[in-house]
């Protein structure tokens, strides 16, 4: 049960918005009797096919979410009451609308959403909560832009769920929700004409415009510092901008042009925080497979018309280079041979945690193109031992200390007291860069605890340094290896790490001024799989500076002075 602190640390936060939204929603409401929906509008424009989702539903009732296959029969049996509420929610977006080869599905299709008109009336829980309700009508619009038709009674049941959403808008939640609601306000404004219609399009409009400011950093990260939700964000954006081009005239000008701008600055963010496998780097809850990737979002914007960032300069041989994203507190250290992606900055937004990790100075490291040390990743939604345990420090490439979380994170989607970096600073020459950060999330611990690392980066190697001051008794650095390593130890403080490439090479692990040892972990590169694989811990010792040196390139002279 948590404390009182737990629950002031974390309420003191919210805005008031939220509270009130939160008491709002929980209000009984008549639904209001049902009304024919209004008329459809006619586009004038042409319409971008967008990157295609996964194939969700290959055959009639049978559909793979999150890594998980479960056949719901045919009609299909839409309760799946034993799934997780995350599965279920994705049940009801209707993704497979949009995915690879979905023309071949078409038939199909049509009668699944009328099956779905048909078994869920009104108010159905969670079909008809508002995430679901938001998704699914952008997919049912998404499909007509595609040239489909929806029956009748998928069109009334479309207008009936705009109705239900704009009075169950989640500002309680605030951030990608609300977004998402928005998003679906203006594509339904658009489909349909009218007074009605016009109503749904302002009320999208007014919330769209303020929440890209809100929620686009100047650096052009998602403020949510989720390398996976900023992935979603900007693929609504590009949506957005589909729509306007599909429906000219409908969206003002100044916000098709906003969206635009904020779309071409967060590709730029976008190419800094992934890895040379082209997928993100996992901090906070993000897992590959859920949005689309850095090359598909480029080409969708291209296809749109919008100015594209120029694609970024990679090291060159016998170079370093550093690139800082200030805002968003994240770091790309990168050699000819080498990237690594760290974290420097604050958690989240203070009033919406809900997707934040205690992850504070962690960071990931891809070798010769392959992912070498990485964060534990997120497998999992709801609230149980797994999921507290992905949020936990001890799930990430950094320090733990005292066997407390730096931010503390607890049930599924909550945070108290939260991690603050400071005394961030970056040296850059050409053969050797290096990043240098502070936080103090474990001054709950004790007033003088402060963790400090050191990234430093040349053509042959890193060195990670730590340091701990203050009064603690127990602090361990993590290194999670990624679960395709083989991990070989060569003495008490080095090991040697491998793939099953042989013209990978190998890479040497050194450790200095800590006691190392290997521990058994975990890593979730998507959601529904969660892989056992090795963390190379390092007790740190009071007083000491712990270094750790990963070397990928064979070199004689002093690596480090």
């Amino acid at each position: 049960m948590p404390s009182l602190a737990t629950y002031w640390h974390t309420l003191r936060h919210l805005k008031p918005i939220q509270v009130y939204g939160r008491i709002r929603n929980g209000l009984p409401r008549s639904p209001g009797p049902e009304r024919a929906p209004p008329p459809l509008a006619l586009p004038a424009g042409p319409w971008v096919k967008p990157p295609p989702t996964q194939i969700s539903m290959a055959r009639p009732g049978e559909f793979r979410l999150l890594n998980e296959t479960r056949d719901l029969g045919w009609p299909i049996d839409w309760r799946a009451a034993d799934a997780p509420l995350l599965w279920q929610y994705n049940l009801h977006y209707f993704d497979d609308l949009n995915s690879r080869d979905a023309n071949l599905r078409e038939a199909m299709h049509a009668q699944v959403i009328d099956q779905w008109v048909e078994a869920h009336p009104r108010g159905a829980r969670p079909a008809w909560d508002p995430y679901p309700i938001s998704l699914r009508a952008v997919n049912w619009i998404k499909w007509c832009a595609e040239g489909h038709a929806l029956s009748a009674g998928a069109t009334a049941s479309l207008a009936s769920q705009i109705r239900w959403l704009t009075g169950r808008l989640e500002w309680h939640l605030l951030g990608n929700h609300l977004f998402a609601n928005a998003k679906a306000l203006l594509f339904a404004g658009c489909f349909f004409s009218g007074g009605e219609a016009d109503r749904w399009l302002r009320a999208g409009v007014r919330i769209l415009a303020r929440e890209l400011d809100e929620q686009v950093l100047p650096d052009g990260g998602n403020f949510e510092l989720s390398p996976m939700y900023h992935a979603i964000f900007l693929a609504d954006l590009l949506d957005l901008a589909n729509l306007a081009r599909h429906y000219p005239g409908r969206i003002p000008t100044g916000l098709v042009e906003a969206i635009a701008d904020c779309a071409t600055r967060m590709l730029d963010w976008l190419a800094v925080m992934m890895h040379p496998d082209g997928e993100i780097a996992l901090f906070n809850d993000s897992a590959v497979g859920v949005a689309p990737n850095l090359m598909d979002l480029r080409g969708y914007a291209h296809r749109l018309r919008i100015q594209l960032p120029a694609k970024r300069a990679t090291a060159s041989e016998g170079e370093c280079t550093l690139e800082l994203l200030e805002d968003s507190g994240y770091c790309r250290l990168e050699s000819a041979d080498a990237v690594a992606l760290c974290d420097v900055g604050r958690i989240g937004p203070d009033y919406l945690p809900g997707h934040a990790h205690a992850d504070s100075l962690s960071f990931e490291l891809s070798c010769r193109g392959r992912r070498l040390i990485v964060n534990g990743g997120t497998s999992r939604y709801g609230d149980d031992d797994i999921r507290r345990s992905e949020r936990g420090t001890a799930a990430h490439s950094t320090v733990e200390v005292d066997g407390a979380n730096s931010s503390e994170v607890w049930s599924g989607f909550r945070v108290a007291q939260r991690a603050k970096p400071f005394a961030v600073s970056c040296e850059a020459q050409p053969q050797r860069v290096s990043l240098c950060a502070s936080h103090d999330g474990y001054r709950r611990l004790s007033q003088t605890v402060v963790h400090r690392r050191r990234w430093t980066m040349i053509p042959s190697a890193m060195r990670i340094e730590d340091t701990v001051t203050g009064a603690w008794r127990t602090a361990t650095a993590r290194y999670i290896v990624h679960a395709s390593i083989r991990v070989e130890k060569v003495s008490a403080s080095a090991w040697l790490l491998t793939t099953e490439d042989p013209e990978a090479g190998s890479i040497r692990f050194q450790v200095e001024g800590g006691r190392a040892r290997l521990e058994p972990a975990w890593h979730s590169l998507e959601f529904g799989k969660r892989l056992a694989t090795q963390a190379i811990a390092v007790d740190l010792i009071p007083g000491a500076c712990a270094s750790v040196t990963i070397t990928w390139v064979d070199d004689e002279d002093p690596l480090f002075h």
